[in-house]
């Protein structure tokens, strides 16, 4: 890890005041106490008292002595400390430097209430909250990470180093760290089994007559929404099974750290997965094989899901209600023929029981028959009562309707119910019990052998699917509906996976949300990194008591503040039966476009110039330079003529799903297909394309418009719909914005003074499908800066935009 992590802007603002404190930091950092004020009472000058005040709230401030000139500080700090004095000339302070042997005296003095960054007892302290914080926090990055250095040596009263040495030490710190996690997943895949490293070395080779290795195959998700693409994830999901990752012991390894290990080897070409040393060869194949186990699972959930909500549920209550809107105008007629003949007959009860004599039937009939025939009455009374059945008809009919889509799950059931991924917690044994009864009764022949009541589980068939399963007027009678019960059980399935009754393991999106909270064992094997990471030197009970009682305070707050302001409060905190709190926020009314916002909006978009995106990424190379952030594999240097061409060509290419043939010119030879193929594999990986985001983010953060959005407590999201050239699950038909193909919506959010996409958990941009009503589901986000910014990174069968 270099050094040379920090800019000259960063290096330059470390140990110096870089803007003017703000009114909170002043009260806090820049506050004389009364022993503050004995101690400066010492001086006799006013000039000497007012330059030992800001010497010593500079060091408390900054944690370091300004040692060139202790008087470089903003004017409103002098004024804050010659207010607390009392000192009516704050400008006398001038004449603190003209003895400079009085300036290192106090500085010396000051020095005393401090610890040296050289001193053996927090020097070892400091180091172990290092370790700590980078084996724990990988995520941060160097920049972060020495940001949190300062800040421990700041509140522990240690004087800052120079920056050199801070910054070296980090690097070292994060060298170590990422020494000591190759090491310990190479010994954890070796002690679980001595040949694991070479079967996943093998994983590297590309077969004969295949363009891909095995790693890139078991890369590939399923794209199609059929039983039978069930039934190839499954699989998928057995062939990555078979390399048995789970008895790789890593509960001494964070998990942020082997996901960003598993990011990293996810993002790297295959040949450089070969070149890598030992062991961090070993462990960056690892920890892709356990991430990729956890995503085939996610990814055939995914599919399972998708499945049941459009081809099975989607299908079948779209079917019934055709069914039901087809029968409703013979439902109407005699409907209409009923009520007449109600009216009718109701008109001459009443006067019968006016008059007070006695029911004449032939005369009601009579009386019915001047308006409706008899026959037809009975008629539509039979039509009503066919069409119009006791029990719920919607659902109960939906269901009948689903259970023809047997042959659609027929293919999958075995390797479903055979999958040792899937867990249970108490809500979910059950529905668990019986999907591992599934491969018997898939392969069991019904017509030789009926399934009888006493060989399913009755208590996974809910009322509205008893008709279904137990009514077939199809099967013997006192048998069961087999095809009927298997959907029904993949039914219950689908509900208890949506809740968690029933979750995967190792997974990502469906994982048990009780697993992650580690006790006993678990916690002891990372208690001690963790605890230095956070710099916790209480208990951890103790700590967590201080938390609670924190919140506590802040909801009684919050509640104090409700209701001092009565109806006036926008905000409100409703208790439902249940008992579950709901928060209420009233809706804000939506403002006017005015005819200047309109007028601006038409003019800049007649002063935007029409180019392509190839130039665009040229001109925007031009304002920040991001395309230097593309280097050599090797040594870090670019010596090759007109690279960012090929650059440009293959982010486009990428970028778009377009493939390299659209930007091959063989005439050109920056633009040949050779060479495009040697930049994408030594120039595009990972740790560039975060270096190019990098370098986007920190351009945009200098434009002026962009300092008026704030520092992050504002927020806008917007969302943009398109349609994919390829084929996968995540896209859907919406004919209001795709027409008759399948498209996505990528979102969009601007934060504070910074541009974000909504990311994956692995690193990748988010992708929010767009089905027959809008969203069919969206995927969960964070702000992680690597991966954010104009483009990135395509994986394997996956979409990415510009």
């Amino acid at each position: 890890m270099p050094v040379e992590f920090l800019t000259d802007e960063q290096a330059g603002a470390y140990g110096r005041f870089v803007e003017e404190p703000t009114r909170p930091e002043l009260e806090r950092f820049f506050f004389l106490d009364d022993v503050d004020r004995d101690l400066i009472a010492l001086r006799r000058s006013k000039h000497h008292q007012l330059g030992f005040a800001l010497q010593m709230c500079t060091v408390r401030y900054i944690g370091l002595f300004l040692t060139e000139d202790p008087l470089d500080v903003p004017w409103s700090v002098v004024e804050q400390l010659a207010a607390q004095l009392k000192i009516e000339d704050p400008s006398c302070v001038k004449r603190y430097t003209e003895r400079h042997q009085t300036v290192y005296d106090h500085a010396w003095e000051i020095r005393d209430a401090y610890h040296p960054y050289e001193d053996p007892e927090w020097g070892r302290k400091f180091r172990t909250f290092l370790h700590g914080r980078a084996w724990t926090a990988h995520a941060e990055g160097p920049v972060a990470l020495f940001n949190q250095a300062v800040g421990w040596l700041r509140r522990n009263r240690v004087l800052l180093p120079g920056v050199s040495v801070l910054a070296r030490q980090v690097s070292e710190v994060r060298t170590i760290t990422e020494k000591r996690l190759h090491t310990t997943v190479a010994k954890a895949a070796h002690r679980a089994d001595p040949s694991l490293p070479e079967d996943l070395v093998a994983l590297l080779q590309t077969p004969q007559s295949k363009r891909y290795s095995y790693l890139e195959q078991l890369r590939r998700p399923p794209t199609r929404t059929t039983g039978t693409a069930m039934m190839q994830a499954l699989q998928r999901v057995d062939e990555i099974a078979a390399y048995r990752l789970g008895r790789v012991k890593l509960n001494k390894v964070p998990p942020n750290r082997l996901a960003a290990l598993a990011r990293y080897a996810v993002g790297s070409k295959a040949p450089n997965l070969e070149r890598a040393g030992e062991p961090k060869r070993t462990a960056m194949l690892t920890a892709v094989m356990r991430h990729l186990e956890a995503k085939a699972i996610d990814e055939a959930l995914d599919l399972f899901q998708v499945l049941m909500a459009t081809r099975l549920i989607s299908t079948a209550k779209r079917a019934t209600d055709k069914e039901r809107l087809s029968a409703l105008p013979q439902l109407e007629k005699a409907s209409r023929m009923l009520a007449r003949a109600s009216k009718v007959l109701l008109q001459e009860l009443e006067l019968v029981e006016q008059h007070g004599t006695d029911l004449d039937v032939a005369a009601l009939w009579r009386a019915v028959e001047e308006i409706v025939p008899r026959s037809a009455v009975m008629s539509a009374a039979a039509v009503v009562e066919s069409l119009v059945p006791n029990d719920d008809t919607a659902e109960t009919a939906m269901r009948q309707a689903l259970a023809n889509r047997y042959n659609t799950v027929k293919p999958f059931l075995s390797l479903l119910g055979e999958t040792s991924a899937l867990g249970a917690a108490p809500g979910g044994a059950r529905v668990l019990a019986g999907v591992k009864r599934l491969p018997a009764l898939s392969r069991r022949r019904v017509k030789d052998k009926p399934l009888l009541p006493r060989e399913v589980d009755d208590k996974l068939v809910p009322p509205v699917w008893r008709k279904a399963v137990y009514a077939n007027a199809e099967m013997p009678p006192g048998s069961v509906d087999r095809d009927a019960y298997v959907v029904c059980v993949l039914e219950q399935l689908y509900r208890a996976l949506m809740r968690r009754d029933v979750f995967a393991s190792p997974s990502h999106r469906w994982p048990d949300p009780r697993a992650r909270l580690l006790d006993g064992k678990e916690w002891d094997a990372v208690r001690e990194d963790v605890v230095a990471g956070l710099s916790l030197d209480m208990p951890v009970e103790e700590h967590l008591k201080e938390l609670v009682t924190a919140l506590d305070a802040g909801w009684k707050l919050m509640a104090e503040r409700l209701e001092e302001a009565g109806e006036n409060a926008k905000v409100s905190v409703e208790v439902q039966p249940n008992g579950r709190a709901k928060l209420n926020v009233d809706a804000l009314g939506a403002l006017g476009e005015p005819k200047a916002l309109r007028w601006l909006r038409r003019t800049v978009e007649k002063m935007l110039p029409k180019i392509d995106l190839p130039d665009l990424l040229f001109e925007v190379h031009a304002w920040t330079g991001f395309l230097d952030a593309f280097v050599h594999l090797g040594d870090g240097t670019t010596r090759m003529k007109e690279l960012t061409t090929s650059v440009v060509a293959l982010l486009v290419s990428e970028a778009c799903n377009i493939g390299t043939t659209p930007v091959i010119n063989p005439s050109y030879e920056a633009l040949t297909r050779s060479r495009l193929v040697h930049v994408d594999q030594y120039y595009l990986r990972a740790d560039t394309i975060a270096a190019a985001n990098a370098a986007l983010i920190a351009a945009q953060a200098e434009v002026p418009i962009v300092q008026f959005w704030g520092d992050g407590l504002l927020a806008s999201v917007d969302g943009l719909r398109f349609v994919v050239p390829v084929r996968t699950i995540s896209a859907a038909p919406n004919p209001k914005y795709f027409g008759f193909k399948r498209g996505i919506t990528r979102l969009n959010a601007v934060k504070g003074a910074e541009l974000r996409l909504m990311q994956h958990p692995t690193g990748r941009a988010t992708r929010i499908t767009a089905g027959g009503r809008g969203c069919l589901h969206g995927r969960q986000a964070r702000g992680n800066r690597s991966a954010s910014g104009s483009c990135a990174r395509r994986m394997p069968s996956q979409q990415c935009c510009i």
